[in-house]
Parts: structure tokens; C-alpha cells; sequence
């Protein structure tokens, strides 16, 4: 139990397409909480120099529709920035980039 969640399920996860059934291994580490909710980090770029840690953080909520993105996702964004330690590993937990 990390903070009001409950995490069923956490994997280094693979893609497989679905048009001709290839595997993509290691595309990053997931975190499935209990309510359906979910917490990804993934690398992108190229050779490891310069890469991109993403973190995307999932939530179906029928409640907090009228409250900005940022507000609603704040305490996954905690607990999915906990998980991660980015701090320690890159010296900043301030993302460049939200989309």
C-alpha cells in the first residue's frame, strides 16, 4: 500500500504488436495499482546518452472532471515520483517537459 493506493502489480513490461505479433522486450517498468489506476516510467532516446525518462500516470476518475489535470493526478504524482527516486538517481525531480 503506497499512500490511498494499492499496488496489484509491478513488471518490466513488454509490447507485443498486434498486427504481426513481435515482441518489444523491456519497454519499461510498471507500477498497476488495485483501482485500476497505473504509473509507467520508460527511457527514450537513443544509446542511453541524452535519453528521456518518461513518466506517465494514469487515473480513470468520474469525480474530478472540472479540476486541472496537474490537481486531480497530485497525489499519484507523489506516490509514482517515490517509487521512481528520480531525485537521487538524476539530481532533479522537476520535469523539463508535461504534455
Amino acid at each position: 500500500k503506497v499512500g490511498s493506493y494499492t499496488i496489484s502489480t509491478a513488471d518490466d513490461f513488454k509490447y507485443t504488436d498486434p498486427v504481426d505479433g513481435s515482441v518489444a522486450q523491456k519497454q519499461g517498468v510498471r507500477f498497476l495499482m488495485s483501482d485500476g489506476s497505473r504509473v509507467i516510467f520508460r527511457l527514450s532516446g537513443t544509446a542511453g546518452s541524452g535519453a528521456t525518462v518518461r513518466m506517465y500516470i494514469e487515473q480513470y476518475e468520474q469525480e474530478k472532471l472540472d479540476m486541472p489535470v496537474a490537481v486531480a493526478l497530485e497525489e499519484l504524482t507523489k506516490i509514482a515520483l517515490e517509487l521512481c527516486d528520480i531525485k537521487t538517481f538524476c539530481g532533479t525531480e522537476t520535469p523539463t517537459v508535461i504534455t
